[in-house]
């Protein structure tokens, strides 16, 4: 009898525990209204003129002010090292960059390599493959629109800094400073980088995303593709 009891009572906290780790945010806390959720990972709807829907976390991440998982721009799984070696399109030899997918320009191609994608396909999205087919990265010009109709605010989450991004309609979106890694160096110091799905069709070794540090945030497309970046995801209709 006491056996059975506490199999149901552990059956009991493990749904409790699991229902906990996606409990949907009020507006004051960054999130919206409850119920806004697409397998499991939550979204606000901050009224954007293009209709965009912004996760509440990162991807790898349950709550708002969590660092989540890195990637390196076009792939989907997080690694140790983030370099040029170990980059899955492209390498730096001998002070050349030999890029094999995503290239404008044969000067940064291997042996000539142009296909002129600057838009990551599905397969290549982290927050599509790790999220699904509702989530993809957002697109520089969302990232625009993000700063252009919210109020961005620097401040803190449970003890993370980070930048809030507040919407007229009341909701809001935090970023957390989650730093990047680069050559199997974390740095950090307030900075916060996100990828967009956008390459940098001049320099395309690099990628389009947001920046921001201690005292601004801006749109940026100076980030080396090899980096390990943070990944906030967008979806575009309501789940």
């Amino acid at each position: 009898m006491f056996r059975a009891f506490e199999a149901v009572f552990v059956m009991m906290l493990a749904m409790v525990f699991a229902i906990g780790c996606h409990k949907p945010e009020g507006p004051e806390d960054g999130g919206e209204d409850p119920g806004n959720a697409v397998e499991n990972h939550e979204y606000v709807d901050l009224g954007l003129p293009s209709g965009t829907l912004w996760a509440t976390c990162n991807v790898g991440a349950n709550t708002p002010e969590a660092f989540g998982d890195y990637f390196a721009w076009g792939e989907t799984v997080p690694k140790e090292i983030y370099d040029w070696k170990s980059y899955k399109y492209g390498d730096f030899d001998i002070e050349r960059y030999a890029l094999t997918k995503y290239c404008t320009d044969s000067v940064y191609g291997r042996d000539g390599f142009v296909d002129n994608l600057i838009c990551l396909e599905p397969d290549d999205d982290a927050a599509t493959a790790n999220w699904g087919a509702d989530w993809r990265m957002p697109t520089r010009e969302e990232w625009e629109e993000l700063l252009q109709y919210t109020t961005p605010i620097r401040t803190s989450l449970n003890g993370a800094d980070g930048w809030r991004f507040t919407a007229e309609n009341g909701n809001s979106i935090f970023l957390p400073a989650a730093g990047y890694w680069w050559d199997g160096e974390f740095n950090t110091g307030g900075i916060g980088i996100y990828w967009s799905m956008l390459v940098n069709k001049e320099f395309p070794y690099r990628t389009w995303g947001l920046h921001f540090n201690w005292d601004q945030c801006h749109i940026c497309g100076s980030s080396d593709r090899n980096r390990g970046q943070t990944v906030r995801a967008v979806r575009v209709t309501q789940g």
